[in-house]
């Protein structure tokens, strides 16, 4: 089973032999404990072509040191960052392998380089020994295992410090402020191994403090249609392959922020189809809908189960009949195994790691037509308006058919058409802004209200299976049916207010065309 842990720290430069500035005072620190030296020797793994560290993703092997094993590193912010740990053993564990698949796809992970680390450990601690925070002072010498630059060393010496755990981020502003007025500066680099790869790198000297390697950036054609979309194409893309860990770790949201990059990704395909070729697109479109699918399983249930909840919560006691809350909670925890395992099932898969590899073509040979060579403007502007007269033509359906099940579809329907239009707009602000800018925000509102009534026809649905099964079983379905007449009621009243809604964003739709 792997182990988690959320690490906050800041690195440091510093010459060999610098003494360790006093932290005393610093924040409610009462001293600096010396806890002794550790040796760690780590190996760090990658694909021959660094795809874990193109992502900023360590995967390391470590001896030495009270947490030896495997661990992986994924970036949450600056300074911030999840390690994944599993036991030591002399292969990849499958939980850690599985993490990192949505990068190496199926490339074979291998030693690219070795850092043997003198780690002279302190413990920041306040006046009743409390573990405020882990100082190290580090001394290390890095070889590089792969590549042209193998056999390469460098060394260099760093100072860590490490926010204990439940810790306050604003201790290591303070720690962070004596430092500086010592003279110790924040590191260049993000981790060691960004370090190490780029004082080992052909044609680098193995000297210390070597600065870290920069990404190369195609800094032409910014302002083309073509720079525009695949810019937000690029956007996508790396959001779902950024999340592929996040959402096997169930980590909250993680599912519905991947759905919805693939959603933005096949929105983007359609409505600037006359910058990327469709027949090239059309095939990967139809993929990304296929993983939409697969995740939606668990997404759609985990907004269902949270509205049912919610409306559990809010019946008076005396209305709930029978043991309602427990036939919801055994349908819940039903439903979100079954839809996790289908969910790593597809991660899984090697339909997957196909539309992962289109994806990869298809930003590595863009299939732009000749549109894409124009100013964005003009070919942006006038596939945005082309979604928001398509959203205007089916909210009007919608409005015009009598409350039931037809209208329900159309507002379905209205839905769909209402996140297109809404991420159109926010792929085009780049080019366009402050205009598409409103008229997103707008037609977000539109589409919020279409969403919250698509939840409730879903949600009636399974009011009347698990009122169906409440009787079946024998118990009273008078509390199920309650909640489904409220559910008609809340629906009535957001068809009411569509009209209102939808005004504000037509009108958005006139100042987005005429500028403001």
């Amino acid at each position: 089973m792997a182990d988690v842990k959320r690490e906050i720290e800041r690195k440091y430069e510093t010459a060999a032999g610098t003494p360790l500035p006093d932290l005393t005072g610093v924040a409610g620190t009462a001293a600096a404990v010396p806890r002794g030296v550790t040796e760690l020797d780590a190996v760090y793994y990658d694909t021959d072509d660094l795809r874990l560290a193109a992502g900023a993703v360590t995967l390391r092997r470590r001896t030495g040191g009270a947490d030896a094993g495997w661990h992986v590193k994924f970036p949450v912010s600056p300074g911030v960052r999840d390690e994944i740990g599993a036991p030591l053993s002399e292969t990849l564990p499958d939980p850690l392998a599985g993490l990192i698949r949505s990068r190496v796809r199926d490339r074979p992970v291998v030693p690219v380089v070795r850092l043997l680390s003198s780690r002279d450990v302190h413990h920041l601690n306040d006046d009743r020994g409390r573990l405020l925070a882990e100082l190290s002072v580090d001394t290390v010498l890095a070889e590089r295992l792969t590549g042209d630059g193998r056999g390469a060393t460098a060394t260099w010496t760093e100072i860590e410090v490490e926010l204990a755990d439940g810790g306050d981020p604003a201790f290591l502003d303070a720690v962070d402020e004596r430092l500086a007025a010592a003279g110790v500066h924040p590191s260049s680099s993000a981790s060691k191994l960004a370090r190490a790869l780029a004082a080992t790198a052909p044609g680098q000297p193995p000297a210390e403090d070597a600065a870290p390697a920069t990404e190369a950036r195609d800094e032409g054609a910014g302002d083309t249609a073509g720079a525009q979309v695949l810019a937000y194409v690029r956007q996508q893309i790396e959001t779902i392959i950024t999340l592929d860990p996040a959402v096997r770790r169930e980590l909250p949201g993680a599912v519905h922020r991947m759905r919805v990059a693939t959603r933005r990704l096949r929105s983007a395909f359609t409505t600037y189809r006359k910058v990327l070729d469709r027949t090239v697109t059309d095939p990967v479109r139809a993929e990304l809908k296929w993983l939409a699918a697969e995740l939606g399983t668990g997404r759609d249930h985990e907004v269902l189960e949270a509205r049912l909840f919610h409306h559990v919560d809010g019946v008076e006691p005396t209305l709930l009949l029978g043991p309602v809350r427990g036939r919801l909670e055994r349908w819940g925890a039903a439903e979100r195994a079954a839809s996790h395992e289908r969910i790593l099932a597809a991660l899984d898969g090697e339909r997957h790691l196909a539309l992962l590899g289109a994806l990869d073509a298809l930003l590595a040979d863009p299939p732009l037509l000749p549109a894409a060579g124009r100013d964005a403007a003009g070919p942006l502007t006038s596939a945005v308006l082309k979604d928001h007269h398509r959203l205007a033509v089916r909210i009007r359906h919608a409005l015009d058919l009598p409350p039931g099940h037809d209208r329900d579809l159309a507002m379905h329907e209205a839905r769909k058409a209402a996140k297109r239009a809404r991420y159109a707009a926010e792929a085009a602000r780049p080019a366009l802004g402050k205009p598409a800018k409103r008229l997103a925000r707008r037609v977000k509102a539109v589409q919020s209200l279409l969403g919250d009534h698509q939840d409730g026809v879903v949600a009636r649905d399974a009011l009347r299976a698990l009122a169906v099964h409440a009787h079946g079983a024998g118990e009273s379905a008078f509390t199920w049916g309650l909640l489904y007449g409220r559910e008609e009621a809340e629906a009535a009243l957001l068809e009411a207010r569509l009209p209102r809604v939808w005004g504000r964003a037509s009108r958005a739709r006139l100042r987005s065309a005429h500028g403001s």
